[in-house]
């Protein structure tokens, strides 16, 4: 029984971690985005209801969450 305590801890820790690295990845794409677009990115989402930055926005968190979901699969 400590076996499968053991694992199931160590399963919710590596997932705690895996958690972190990714809301981190997640902040410094958006955060890069941010920098080389020529333009407000919050100000086109929100004020100009730009649709089309949202979709792009949206495709590379997904494409973030892959690589993450990818990498903690293994």
């Amino acid at each position: 029984m400590s076996g499968n305590l053991d694992s199931f801890v160590n399963a919710i820790i590596a997932s705690a971690v895996f958690t972190t690295i990714g809301m981190v990845f997640f902040g410094i794409a958006f955060f890069i985005i941010t920098k080389v677009a020529p333009f407000s990115i919050r100000k086109e989402i929100e004020e100009d209801q730009n649709t089309a930055l949202g979709i792009v926005i949206g495709s590379v968190i997904i494409g973030v969450a892959m690589i993450v979901s990818a990498a903690m699969h293994g």
